[in-house]
């Protein structure tokens, strides 16, 4: 089941993904940037000013495809959807937010459609579209089925000019299902100043305890108000309130409330004060505690910093921390997880550490290639299907006519360069991307990645090649094409001659196909320098599984 799915997310749902198959939908959609989304490579020197690329663009505008999502929720058949929309609509008119509010409606009918009713959603977005998105669930999931509204305090505190600092996401928490919602009721860790009350130690055991009340406020006519071993509860107007979980574990089940005490006590579970006439007390011992339900205020997983090893350059990136959370709330092993706006790969990284099952959907080959990377660096060469990535010259042309700029970034993965430049205006730089290696084992050297997608190919692109390899002081070129290099351009690089090294000569200029990069051929120079990739830690107990 573990895949990943290059393109966009609506087509990939409605044409690979079953009805009511999947457990459990993160999704973080990308809004309010006000600027391009980077994908950073760290380069050799520590700066990522020179090697950054345009991933996708933060942009919504009422457009064509706006119109059309629009109109597929009108005709959707769910008049609650359409409805809301519609009004939306009249609110909001044609704009940018109305644009990315359609196109979120269309695609959250199809995230709806493909959950499980034991299923449920978590939609992470910022306080500038939550309400937006908030009606268009109850439009689309029903009122009823929205559990929570879930602050993440996502950065540290800072201030603005003429507001409170914004420092929270939120995420949206719905069920497909209220009734049949899979919840676990995860737990997390009790605090280091709750645990220190537990500084008393039993005689028998060694154990750690803290004392905790055995009566509630109140007098009661019945049992429980009774004295019990001289101890009167109603006299300071008070009852007994007997730990029912704690005495079903001891397989205690029926008699009197003092008979149930007598129990505890034979147990050693009674705390008696040392002073005369003191009030027993229930035994709470730390190595029993359960943890702390979750509320729906999270302050306890912190952004990830500039300086942490989790880090990978992706400036949407959510901790790791966070997505363990919510997959351990709302799912179990073997579940099948979907994030239909991948990026990254924190999704399913979680989900690969945590043994459920995954689906990623990207739609930039990037992030295809970013997440393939991650999940190797974390836990080996673990089994990943990859769905619309070409697997042949067939695939390589398809793509290179829909999109250039995708067969590029595509491309220059196959010989893990850096990639670089994006949908920029102006002239082209004539570099798609970096191949950072140390001939020596130590001192970093570059090498230019050139891709050429079209039909044909001439010497011309060979020598605009030597001119960057010596423009930006290179030690070599790699041209990598789509066609089949003509005789003139194999000439002009043999005649750039050879990079040489006390290990060895190597071809300055180099022209690999794209049918070679399928036959498993690769540059041929020193060795490569892996620090330039962001690498994730790898996690303990790695699957060592070949692909």
């Amino acid at each position: 089941m573990n895949g990943l799915y290059y393109g966009d997310n609506l087509d990939i749902l409605r044409a690979h993904i079953a009805s009511e198959s999947v457990d459990l939908i993160y999704l973080d959609p990308p809004f309010n940037s006000n600027a391009s989304y980077n994908v950073l490579f760290k380069a050799p020197d520590g700066h990522d000013s020179h090697a950054q690329m345009e991933a996708f663009e933060d942009t919504w505008h009422w457009n064509k495809a706006a119109e059309r999502a629009f109109d597929e929720v009108m005709q959707s058949g769910n008049t609650d959807a359409a409805e809301m929309l519609r009004a939306m609509r009249s609110f909001l008119h044609e704009n940018d937010m109305m644009a990315y509010l359609a196109m979120m409606a269309v695609r959250l009918l199809e995230l709806h459609r493909v959950l499980k009713p034991s299923g449920s959603l978590y939609l992470h977005c910022d306080p500038t579209a939550s309400h937006y998105l908030k009606l268009l669930l109850d439009a689309i999931f029903g009122p009823r089925e929205f559990l929570n509204e879930v602050i993440w305090k996502r950065t540290f505190a800072h201030g603005s000019a003429k507001r409170y600092g914004p420092v929270h996401d939120t995420l949206l928490f719905f069920a497909r299902d209220r009734e049949l919602c899979q919840w676990t009721n995860f737990r997390i860790p009790h605090s280091d100043e709750y645990t220190s009350h537990f500084r008393q130690l039993d005689a028998g055991s060694g154990r750690r305890f803290q004392a905790i009340t055995l009566t509630g406020a109140g007098v009661r006519s019945g049992e429980s108000g009774r004295p019990w071993r001289g101890i009167d509860p109603t006299a300071v107007k008070r009852h007994w309130a007997l730990p029912g979980k704690v005495l079903s574990g001891l397989g205690v089940t029926s008699g009197t409330v003092q008979e149930r005490l007598d129990e505890l006590d034979r147990a050693g579970l009674i705390y008696w004060p040392d002073k005369t006439g003191g009030t027993p007390r229930l035994k709470q011992f730390e190595d029993e505690l359960e943890g702390v339900s979750l509320g729906d205020v999270w302050t306890d997983i912190p952004p990830i910093s500039a300086q942490a090893r989790e880090r990978l350059g992706y400036p949407t990136q959510k901790p790791l921390a966070l997505m363990e959370r919510v997959l351990q709330a709302s799912s179990k092993e073997g579940d099948i997880v979907l994030d239909p706006f991948c990026g990254c790969g924190t999704t399913v990284h979680a989900a690969q550490k945590l043994n459920r099952q995954w689906i990623g959907v990207d739609i930039t080959h990037l992030a295809i290639s970013l997440i393939q990377k991650r999940l190797r660096d974390a836990f080996g060469p673990i089994p990943i299907v990859i769905h619309g990535v070409p697997r042949d010259l067939g695939g390589a042309r398809a793509l290179a006519a829909q999109d250039k700029y995708q067969f590029q970034w595509w491309a220059v993965s196959l010989v893990d360069a850096v990639p670089y430049g994006g949908r920029k205006k102006g002239a082209d730089s004539g570099i798609d991307g970096f191949i950072y290696f140390k001939p020596d084992g130590k001192t970093t050297e570059k090498a230019i990645v050139s891709v050429k997608g079209g039909d044909s190919v001439d010497v011309k692109m060979v020598r605009e090649l030597a001119q960057v390899v010596n423009r930006e002081n290179a030690k070599m070129g790699v041209l990598i094409s789509l066609a089949e290099p003509t005789g003139p351009m194999r000439k002009e690089a043999i005649a750039e001659g050879f990079y040489k090294t006390e290990y060895g000569e190597y071809p300055k200029l180099q022209i690999l196909t794209i049918a070679h990069l399928f036959a498993g051929q690769r540059p041929d120079m020193p060795w490569i320098d892996p620090t330039v990739f962001r690498k994730a830690k790898a996690e303990k107990g790695r699957q060592e599984k070949l692909l």
